[in-house]
């Protein structure tokens, strides 16, 4: 085997398996950011050993084994943790270390406490994220600045803050339960749900979909899915995220522009992800939907449909009334203004839409001036739908969402 081809297995194992080999040595310091450069360190073990002795047969194995083995020399140099080395050092070296790890749930528990811990309310928002995409979803620095359009030296500083942080504050690393799980999870799933947002509709930027930041978050709702099945708002998540992305593709058209809902071809939406999505769906359970399971749930009345005019709004519009009831807010609201305006006439949409044009947390909000400048061209008041189209171009940072809203904006001067 050349370097070149035993670096690049090195680096593909290391990007699947790095998740797991931090959340297995933190059991043993306690510590995330001491465990990530403690598998670091495996990671340039293997750099240097495999194009010599050739790749293992179980590669992750023997980056697991070798991490740990690291964590153990290091927990036998501090004398503090002499007491702890008895504990867990003869634990693990009384055995030799299996070729793989044997008891797959406590490894599948070591994630669960990694993702909780990387996303502890003690963090601010953006650093939870910065910190579980490096440490969870195995993304560099230079990736996760690049997904968020940010500079590397901000998003180094922001992680290194967030270990800090976390080191000072005493943060045990662990998956809490009972009341407690149930606070921090609001937390775990509203930073994947964050981080699949930016990607299905960026923020900023040229670009108005990063569908590598949606596999991303995705791939974390699936983890976390797998971890606690029992939880009805992580298959709510996983199975709005599952129905969301199957429409990505056809997001956007050939050149990248912006494509409407009612101007998708639905025979390219992903199937299989729409399947998996409802069937998430289905395992919520019994009892009243949450948050995510209610987005989910209108999230399927699209998928479900064969065309945009056979859509059920009027089961959208009543699921976001529900939606409301549960998490008052005004972009909710807009939400069910759009999907009223589609059951009931453009007139009653805005009308809901109108008591809203007051509401500081909408004040700079672009997609509130293009819904009311898609109301009023329904109606033929064209000079007002423009004027409000070029008031949302004018809010939005995104480059590709300002060309669609300035041609609609020119579209009803001229007409159709």
């Amino acid at each position: 085997m050349t370097a070149a081809s035993a670096t690049e297995t090195v680096e593909a194992v290391f990007r699947i398996e790095s998740a797991r080999i931090i959340a297995g040595v933190a059991r043993i310091v306690r510590d995330v950011g001491i465990a990530e450069e403690l598998a670091q360190d495996a990671l340039v073990a293997a750099l240097e050993q495999w194009p010599e002795s050739g790749v293992p047969d179980k590669p992750g194995a023997w980056l697991m084994a070798t991490a740990k083995h690291r964590a153990i020399d290091l927990v036998r140099r501090k004398e503090t943790y002499a007491r702890k080395l008895a504990e867990v050092g003869r634990a693990l070296e009384d055995a030799p270390p299996p070729p793989e790890p044997s008891e797959p749930d406590d490894i599948d528990d070591d994630l669960l406490r990694l993702i909780f811990t990387a996303c502890h309310p003690v963090l601010t928002t953006g650093a939870r994220i910065a910190l579980t995409l490096k440490l969870v979803g195995g993304l560099t620095t230079e990736e996760i600045a690049r997904a968020f359009l940010s500079s590397e030296s901000t998003v180094a500083q922001r992680i290194v803050r967030a270990k800090r942080t976390l080191a000072q504050a005493g943060v045990p690393f662990e998956a809490p339960y009972g009341a407690d799980r149930a606070a921090r999870l609001d937390s775990v799933l509203e930073v994947i749900y964050l981080v699949f947002n930016e990607g299905y509709s960026a923020t900023v930027g040229d670009d108005l979909v990063r569908p590598a930041l949606c596999e991303d978050a995705l791939r974390l709702a699936r983890v976390l899915q797998g971890l606690m099945p029992a939880e009805s708002e992580v298959q709510g998540l996983a199975a709005l995220l599952e129905l969301q992305a199957s429409r990505i593709g056809t997001r956007t058209g050939p050149g990248g522009e912006p494509v409407l809902l009612a101007d998708q071809n639905r025979s390219r939406w992903n199937r299989l992800l729409i399947r998996r999505g409802i069937e998430a769906l289905h395992h919520v359970g019994p009892g009243p939907y949450g948050p995510y399971a209610l987005q989910a749930a209108i999230a399927a009345c699209h998928a479900q449909a064969a065309t945009y005019e056979d859509t059920s709004w009027a089961t959208i519009a009543a699921l976001y009334g529900q939606l409301k009831a549960m998490t008052p807010s005004p972009v909710v609201e807009l939400n069910r203004a759009v999907a009223v305006s589609m059951a009931e006439g453009p007139e009653a949409g805005l009308e809901l839409v109108d008591a809203l044009t007051d509401e500081p947390a909408l004040e700079d909000y672009h997609l509130l001036p293009s819904v009311r400048g898609d109301l009023l061209e329904r109606l033929g008041r064209r000079d007002e739908a423009r004027a409000e189209f070029e008031r949302a171009a004018s809010l939005t940072r995104n480059a590709r969402e300002r060309e669609l809203l300035l041609e609609r904006a020119s579209r009803s001067v001229s007409g159709p």
